[in-house]
């Protein structure tokens, strides 16, 4: 028998991404969409001068799971360095592909029944690929 996706915690999780409006003067813009499902979801963050995330902001059209996995990102991503977001999102997809152990990031074991459900984990790595995507072209803009 599989494990619940759609547990009372990960939808609590959903409705708490309101938290994290996208602000529009925010200088790094990553975006990643689902191919499995669809969903969508456009980051914000701002870095400050040790290359620590200071703010994050978000805009998501996604299944309760990408909204979930949204939350948990934003609300453990302040004061995280850029390398350590980039070393997070590379163990999340290793852990999604079968390889290595559960990523270590407070609040990912609300979510972590997903790996049972492959047609959900892109909506799982939606914050991760937009992260890694807005740090990437910020590096290649430095």
């Amino acid at each position: 028998m599989s494990a619940v996706l759609y547990t009372p915690e990960v939808l609590a999780l959903a409705t708490g991404l309101a938290g994290y409006r996208l602000d529009e003067t925010l200088p790094l813009w990553g975006e990643a969409r689902s191919r499995s499902c669809g969903s969508t979801l456009t980051l914000g963050m701002r870095l400050d001068e040790q290359d620590q995330v200071a703010q994050v902001g978000i805009r998501s059209q996604a299944c309760a799971i990408g909204q979930a996995s949204a939350a948990i990102f934003a609300q453990a991503a302040v004061g995280r360095s850029a390398d350590d977001i980039r070393a997070t999102a590379e163990a999340v997809a290793d852990w999604l592909n079968g390889e290595g152990t559960m990523p270590v990031w407070p609040g990912f074991p609300v979510i972590a029944t997903v790996r049972d459900y492959p047609g959900r984990h892109g909506a799982l790595l939606l914050p991760w690929i937009a992260a890694l995507q807005l740090l990437c072209t910020r590096a290649a803009a430095s």
